[in-house]
């Protein structure tokens, strides 16, 4: 534990030294520009820190990215006189923003994996460089929150934001689907603040929001084969199982059963995953920690932490990141009508690509050390993370690294999205530094964590690409094999 709290300590002094360059570029009337990811983590991230600034009157914009490439790099190098702070990326593109963004004053706010680099021109604090675990113990937005919290002691009302881009990068990895290592000290804050209370429940998507057979036809983590997507089976289901779905002519919503009725769906659930072959972790991950935004009202998608971030997901997936951001900065009313809109076509376009997997088995080749999701332009770019990140919760008999593509032809991109489990992790496997190796042999780039990663190449080396990584993981687990790991 003191080995743990040193560490903690070292990430709490980097971001005290963010903070105070933060403040003085504040104190002397400069402007900042926050560039920061697209997922949920990215733009909770973006809220926090947007929201810090505003609170000491600096001039800011908000910038939201896809990726850091040459490209990115470049268009940032032309922006005059703004200090740049990076949050949820750059950690893992020193190189190029060393080559490319020189002269710049700047900060980079990232938990992605990244070469320990000491350049005095960056403030770069990342929990990797302290040795926590940046996959599992902190995100980006927890990054951020703690800058911020440094900034000013006010700003200890944003750490709920913090906690829902955790759950935006799926770190509720501890048992009973809980947040751990600094992430728990950043839910002590948000609960010590009154934004937070943490119940037990079933994981059911909308259980603040939609009719019981509705948030089971929703859930898609894990994705339930001849459930999930299909509202009127999952009714059929509940029926068959005793469920009372109407009371006075009016729907329920999961927080209106009892405990006797939770516990008989999750028994349903779990034999029926059972007779398909699902692993028993499966029906598990449908029960767990529910982390509920008090400030938040009833009845709203911002009422669960979870379907909040997916909410945020949504929005920067669907070209609308701006609808995010302003949402964590307190933004709602047509803001959130719209982002709400965003959701739902999120959620269509997931089904969609899930249900065509179903329908076509063989677009999942296996090869001699890893899957491969051949999504081809069926898949959407803007969701093969999320279908790399279900598919490898679900699949029954899963053991090696699983990785997807969807091809962009507009920009002659294969955009790759990669899982593996924490079996492997735990041995010392590292998949974000073998995505970042195979992309940058065949002119791309990558990079991520030890358990989730992504990459993007030309289209017409992507299977050039595929077959390396296959070879890759084959070398590192033939490593940790001799190392007796």
């Amino acid at each position: 534990m003191a080995a743990v709290n040193e560490k903690v300590k070292a990430l709490l002094d980097e971001c005290e030294k963010a903070a105070k360059r933060i403040l003085e570029h504040a104190e002397d009337r400069g402007s900042f520009l926050i560039i920061s990811h697209r997922d949920a983590d990215g733009l909770s991230a973006a809220g926090i820190l947007g929201t810090a600034l505003l609170r000491v009157d600096a001039s800011f914009r908000i910038r939201i990215e896809r990726w850091m490439d040459e490209k990115v790099a470049d268009e940032i190098a032309s922006e005059k006189d703004f200090f740049i702070i990076m949050s949820d990326m750059g950690g893992g593109s020193l190189d190029i923003i060393k080559e490319k963004i020189k002269g710049k004053t700047l900060a980079i706010l990232d938990h992605h994996q990244t070469a320990s680099v000491h350049d005095e021109s960056i403030v770069h604090v990342n929990p990797s460089l302290v040795g926590i675990d940046s996959a599992l113990d902190i995100s980006g937005a927890g990054t951020a929150y703690l800058t911020a919290k440094a900034i000013s002691e006010r700003n200890v009302d944003l750490a709920h934001l913090a906690v829902v881009g955790a759950l935006g990068d799926l770190q509720d990895k501890y048992e009973g689907r809980k947040l751990g290592g600094v992430n728990s000290l950043i839910v002590e804050d948000a609960v010590k603040a009154g934004y937070l209370e943490v119940e037990t429940d079933i994981l059911l998507f909308g259980r603040e929001t939609r009719p019981i057979h509705k948030a089971l036809a929703y859930t898609s983590t894990p994705f339930i084969p001849g459930l999930s997507g299909e509202e009127d089976k999952c009714l059929a289901f509940l029926t068959q199982h005793g469920i009372t779905l109407k009371k006075d002519e009016k729907w329920r919503a999961l927080r209106d059963l009892s405990f006797e009725e939770k516990q008989k769906i999750f028994s349903s659930l779990s034999e029926y995953l059972a007779s398909m072959g699902y692993k028993s972790e499966v029906a598990m991950s449908l029960l767990g920690a529910v982390y509920v935004l008090t400030r938040e009202e009833a009845w709203t998608p911002l009422r669960d932490a979870r379907e909040y971030a997916l909410l945020l997901n949504a929005t920067g997936r669907t070209g609308k990141a701006g609808l995010g951001v302003a949402i964590c900065m307190g933004d709602r009313g047509k803001c959130l009508e719209e982002a709400s809109a965003a959701l739902e076509e999120y959620r269509q376009i997931i089904t969609f690509c899930l249900k065509w997997l179903n329908a076509n088995p063989d677009r999942i080749e296996e090869m001699e050390n890893i899957y491969v999701v051949h999504g081809g332009q069926t898949i959407d770019e803007k969701v093969i993370s999320a279908i790399s990140t279900i598919l490898s919760t679900n699949m029954p008999k899963i053991e090696k690294p699983l990785i997807a593509y969807s091809l962009v032809p507009e920009e002659n991109l294969a955009k790759f999205s990669a899982r593996t489990v924490e079996a492997l992790t735990s041995r010392g496997f590292n998949l974000g530094e073998i995505m970042r190796i195979a992309a940058e042999k065949f002119s791309g780039n990558g990079g991520g964590h030890n358990i989730a990663a992504g990459a993007h190449v030309p289209i017409d080396r992507k299977d050039s690409f595929i077959k390396y990584v296959d070879e890759l993981v084959k070398i590192n687990l033939q490593r940790l094999k001799k190392d007796g790991s």
